[in-house]
């Protein structure tokens, strides 16, 4: 259907301050979704936490794993707690731009072209499998991730707000896939990785019921005012001094290194802006050392150029990502 007026360019809103009523009514959300989505995305509380709070920092998620391994499932599962209007795209190697942000279409009645809306036009995509897709039609959502907007022949129009995008892909090693763009991982928040279950969890995955109809019985805890009302909460979350200096050493130390790139200026914004809504989910008002090591690994890794590899290539064994080395070189000096 074509574009209505509302979605063309207009000026940004007022910030909305959050109020101590708001903030408790809030936090009291907060805890009910994570327990929702704890219900449907077993033995996973600290990657919940962390996508919950990407999306609260207004920030993009990519999650990157084997498949079967639950990424639909938190992105599904999110997109109705939060009570956004939610586009799946499935990504395949024949897709197009305009598959994801529409086209212009002449109509005969009225002799002119119109533009027709493509499924980014909503408030939550789930790009599944992006990796899928050439890298032209990757580079298509450029745009939209960072300006929040679409330009097709000359004409910009606003995306719904709040917009997020959740994209998963598969391991590089595996057949049909494109590696995404350091432009474009640039563009995601976070990179989560859920990996296997515990056999406690995975039994009772095993025993449950089907996580399909589990999300359909989820009812929204949020909806886009309380979600837009949790975002000025994070812009909020107080900063001190002691601990932006050990988040500026923490960026330094990744550009000492000449085996990779080191994190840009908007990498360090994005690092705080994370750690300030890892804080808020938290149920605090003020942003510590302890939440910004906790989203580190999530922020920079896949800006480092960290590669996800699954567990059975390295023998199930764990090996230290960028992040977990710079953080463990890198004392907080309080």
């Amino acid at each position: 259907m074509p574009l209505s007026s509302k979605h063309k360019l207009i000026p940004e809103t007022p910030t909305q301050t959050v109020s101590a009523a708001d903030y408790t009514h809030n936090q009291q959300e907060i805890i009910q979704l994570m327990a929702q989505l704890n219900q449907i995305v077993l033995d996973k509380s600290q990657v919940v936490k962390l996508a919950l709070s990407g999306i609260l920092a207004g920030g993009h998620l990519l999650l990157q794993d084997l498949p079967g391994m639950g990424k639909t499932t938190l992105a599904q599962g999110l997109a109705q707690l939060l009570g956004l209007s939610f586009s799946r795209v499935q990504f395949t190697n024949d897709m197009l731009p305009a598959d994801i942000l529409g086209m212009s279409i002449y109509d005969q009645s009225k002799l002119q072209f119109e533009f027709r809306a493509g499924p980014i036009f909503t408030q939550l995509l789930l790009a599944d499998e992006i990796n899928r897709s050439s890298p032209k039609t990757q580079s298509a959502l450029l745009e939209a991730m960072e300006e929040r907007q679409v330009t097709q022949d000359g004409q910009s129009y606003l995306l719904p707000k709040p917009f997020f995008v959740i994209a998963t892909q598969n391991p590089l090693q595996q057949a049909g896939v494109y590696p995404l763009p350091e432009s474009q991982l640039d563009r995601f928040l976070l990179c989560l990785s859920l990996g296997y279950p515990s056999p406690a969890a995975e039994r009772e995955l095993l025993k449950g019921q089907d996580r399909r109809e589990l999300l359909n019985s989820l009812d929204a805890v949020l909806d886009t005012g309380a979600v837009l009302l949790a975002q000025q909460g994070v812009k909020q979350v107080y900063v001190a001094d002691v601990v932006l200096d050990y988040l500026q050493r923490l960026v330094a130390k990744t550009r000492e290194s000449h085996e990779y790139h080191g994190l840009s200026p908007r990498g360090a914004l994005s690092l705080q802006r994370a750690a300030q809504a890892y804080a808020y989910v938290s149920g605090h008002m003020e942003m510590t050392p302890e939440d910004v090591q906790a989203v580190f690994a999530a922020v920079t890794d896949h800006r480092l150029g960290q590669r996800f590899v699954p567990a059975h290539l390295t023998g199930g064994q764990a090996t230290p990502t960028i992040a977990q080395r710079i953080l463990a070189e890198v004392a907080v000096i309080v």
